[in-house]
């Protein structure tokens, strides 16, 4: 991996028209921010940001994806490159969100529940146009499990089993985040990413969850990551996008 290889994908997570932090997917557990979501996109932009990872926190819970008008702005508004998910159930909502202007589409709760469906449409939509997020959380035996909907419910798919068929259908690009540290600051599972790293090396994963200083940045990066997933410590102040930048350069 050359170093312009290493990609920051600053976060936004909206619910109800808010810029929100969940802390380990609870809703009762949710931080708003007063920022409006075009203004905090239109500022990671302005801070040289060429990816951006847009979540519908709604979705989960109505059952489609509710942002395709942000979306449209977002893309109008900024040429940062966008990925976002939620509520993906069918091969038209991927082509709704490409349509709309997604970069990639993100499917989660689906890649674990029917893997055959979204196999297909790695080979219809192309594998750079996918990203799956195989969010997770290791169970007292050291298994690492696969909660689905909005990780309310504990899918029966391990980990390991969904990597590797993914990286034998010919996925490129894998978001994981370790349930138990998302929105929580402590940090990446550094024992995850290596896990990945080992099992499939040809996936080019993203890390996401607990990031809150530079240096879990370039940890990721010399863990054999792809890119880094940014909400909360950006959202707070922790460190900014340019700064996030300069360290994935170094």
């Amino acid at each position: 991996m050359t170093s312009n290889d290493f990609t920051i994908y600053p976060a936004i997570d909206v619910r109800e028209g808010r810029v929100v932090r969940l802390r380990q997917g609870d809703y009762a557990r949710e931080t708003r921010y007063a920022d409006e979501p075009i203004a905090v996109a239109r500022d990671y932009a302005a801070q040289g940001a060429r990816w951006l990872h847009l979540v519908d926190l709604d979705a989960a819970r109505v059952g489609h994806y509710t942002l395709a008008p942000l979306l449209r702005a977002i893309v109008a508004a900024t040429d940062m490159s966008v990925q976002t998910g939620g509520g993906v159930r069918s091969r038209d909502d991927v082509a709704a969100l490409l349509d709309a202007g997604a970069t990639r589409v993100v499917v989660g709760s689906l890649a674990v529940r029917s893997p055959e469906l979204v196999e297909a449409w790695l080979l219809e939509f192309g594998a750079d146009r996918i990203t799956i997020a195989l969010d997770t959380r290791r169970d007292p035996r050291g298994v690492w499990r696969l909660p689905v909907h909005g990780w309310t419910e504990t899918g029966g798919e391990t980990l390991d089993a969904l990597s590797l068929r993914y990286a034998q259908a010919g996925l490129v690009h894998l978001l994981s985040t370790d349930i138990d540290r998302d929105g929580m600051l402590a940090g990446p599972n550094p024992a995850l990413y290596a896990h990945l790293r080992d099992l499939a090396p040809a996936l080019s994963v993203q890390a996401s969850g607990g990031v809150h200083r530079l240096d879990d940045i370039a940890a990721a990066r010399a863990q054999g990551c792809a890119g880094i997933v940014l909400g909360r410590a950006l959202l707070e102040g922790r460190f900014t996008v340019a700064e996030a930048l300069d360290v994935a350069r170094c």
